[in-house]
């Protein structure tokens, strides 16, 4: 369950760390222009200052127009500031598709709840565009296997939308925020593919993708696109127990345990529980199979 490793980052956070944020997407259409706007434009910096019109090229080597100014946010988890950017011809980063069909959807996830739809999914995926959108086919097609892997974990084959023990639903109110619980005490448990939990990580996701679950946490349990992404809210900006995103780890190629470290290495790597560990390799090495792709190296922590 997500409220293991939300401990770890409590710690965190009262030692002066603060969860990472990003923000609200745009959902207007990728500007496209002639490709010598691309021939020029400038690698993206962390900490540079862009205004509203400038364009760069990532490191994955697509190109973003800055549609507000920013002091360096990165592209492709602050939405809000940057679109991808058409370059009417090479370079082209808009999403290209979903590597997963409806079809294998279904297969993955034969006793899912009805409430995970294909559709909701698929509507979440603009909040973060790089998610399985980045690197090769290969790649792609890994990283959506190994977020729906942790994902099946999660949720018992994405049957359940809820924590399932309400005896820790009044645990989750940290009251040292200075926010503290507006929607109630037991109001921040488990909810989603992810089982989003507690009110720090209700309000950061929240504020990440311009949706206030902080005063509505229900809306996780209520939308299936909102809760997908708070999924990959997590899945893209939250390192947990671990040293880089779940994302970070499948396009930089670090292997699917590295995914398992940043969700709840805390307590399942480095021996903690095997068993769980081989549970979430299992998922992930039926999924690639659908996906007609390979698993590659580094699978456990």
């Amino acid at each position: 369950m997500l409220r293991h490793r939300i401990m770890a980052l409590l710690i965190a956070i009262l030692v002066g760390s603060g969860l990472g944020t990003a923000l609200a997407p745009s959902a207007s259409a990728a500007p496209t222009a002639a490709a010598g706007v691309c021939d020029t434009a400038p690698n993206w910096r962390a900490g540079a200052s862009y205004v509203t019109g400038n364009v760069v090229k990532y490191t994955d080597g697509k190109f973003y127009i800055a549609e507000h100014d920013n002091p360096g946010y990165d592209p492709l988890i602050s939405t809000w500031f940057w679109e991808p950017y058409n370059c009417g011809g090479g370079g082209d980063p808009a999403p290209t598709g979903f590597p997963v069909s409806e079809s294998q959807f279904n297969q993955m996830f034969p006793s899912r709840n009805g409430f995970y739809t294909y559709s909701g999914l698929k509507a979440a995926l603009s909040a973060y565009p790089g998610f399985a959108n980045t690197g090769s086919d290969t790649v792609k097609k890994r990283e959506a296997a190994a977020f729906l892997a942790n994902v099946s974990h999660e949720t018992g084959g994405l049957v359940h939308i809820v924590e399932q023990n309400q005896a820790n639903y009044p645990h989750y109110c940290d009251r040292s925020q200075p926010y503290g619980c507006p929607a109630g005490q037991a109001a921040y448990y488990g909810r989603g593919p992810i089982q989003l939990s507690w009110n720090f990580n209700y309000k950061a996701a929240g504020e990440a993708l311009g949706i206030d679950l902080l005063n509505n946490p229900w809306l996780v349990q209520n939308d299936a696109a909102v809760a997908w992404k708070t999924g990959l809210w997590y899945w893209n900006t939250q390192t947990g127990p671990g040293t880089m995103t779940a994302h970070n780890a499948m396009v930089n190629q670090r292997g699917f345990g590295e995914t398992i470290r940043s969700i709840n290495g805390s307590l399942e790597c480095n021996g903690g529980n095997p068993g769980q560990v081989q549970s979430r390799i299992n998922n992930y090495q039926r999924f690639v199979g659908i996906l007609g792709t390979t698993a590659g190296s580094n699978l456990s922590c």
